[in-house]
């Protein structure tokens, strides 16, 4: 059966929109052309549908990209589903690997996150008061993931450092406040800009592929910038009293380095 994409988008339950996003993103075929047309086939029907049904289970796009169409592609010819290296197995396995990857994904109750870090509940409940922990809920119970304990262990060592506890997590909840001010702003630009142009706002999976896009990006440019102003600054200060050679040797190196941050690369692994 041929679809022009007004007809497969109907099909499928998206937009056109939507087709012509799989599309470009390559995870659907470039179909045939009869003329102007566009002609889709019953393998481009077969695939939104796989596309849909793993969007459903909370695969992104990315992941999805990764697990070959069902029957292995327009082009393929069919073999024995026993047979090792068959397509269909071969998705299979994937999306059980993927499903596994992201089941693994480690989330902490306020005893076991306070056990991992070394630290009394308390400490938990202040870092969390400062903006520095932000827990999930579920059935009414805090839930901490890796993240959290990574936020938590880096504020544990700069505490290490010799901050005191009293002033530091003041300062944190000062950037806390004026962050989240800046990611208001920020959500409304995505908001007016991103979100509004997806067609007739019916095309969710649209949307959120380009959250997931722009968000790593969004937070190392920011994370970037900060360590940029915070250098910086400390250079010019210690240029400013004449001392500290050394130290601002040093400062001159981390400047010149990338920012190492594990949940920063690919965006939080969340």
């Amino acid at each position: 059966m041929q679809y022009r994409v007004e007809e497969l988008a109907a099909a499928t339950g998206v937009t056109v929109d939507t087709i012509r996003f799989y599309q470009g993103k390559g995870l659907i075929p470039t179909p045939n052309r009869q003329g102007r047309h566009a002609i889709y086939g019953t393998a481009h029907l077969a695939r939104v549908q796989q596309i849909r049904s793993l969007l459903a289970e909370g695969f992104s796009l990315a992941q999805i990209g990764r697990v070959p169409p069902p029957g292995g592609g327009i082009e393929s010819a069919p073999t024995s589903p026993a047979e090792p290296g068959h397509p269909e197995a071969d998705s299979d396995a994937l999306l059980g690997a993927l499903a596994e990857q992201r089941s693994s994904q480690r989330v902490f109750s306020r005893a076991e996150l306070a056990a991992h870090a070394g630290v009394p509940e308390d400490v938990i409940t202040a870092a969390q008061a400062a903006g520095l922990l932000e827990p999930t809920q579920r059935d009414g119970v805090a839930h901490y993931s890796v993240v959290d304990l990574e936020m938590l262990q880096n504020g544990l060592s700069i505490l290490g450092a010799g901050l005191p506890l009293s002033e530091f997590l003041p300062l944190a909840s000062e950037h806390d406040r004026n962050m989240r001010a800046v990611a208001e702003r920020g959500i409304d630009l995505f908001d007016d800009h991103v979100r509004k142009q997806a067609a007739d706002g019916d095309a969710p999976e649209v949307v959120a592929d380009a959250f997931r896009e722009l968000l790593p990006r969004l937070t190392r440019l920011v994370a970037l910038h900060f360590q940029r102003t915070v250098v910086r600054q400390a250079m010019e200060r210690l240029r400013a009293k004449g001392e500290g050679p050394a130290l601002e040797r040093a400062l001159a190196a981390v400047e010149a380095s990338p920012l190492e941050s594990s949940w920063l690369e690919g965006g939080a692994r969340r």
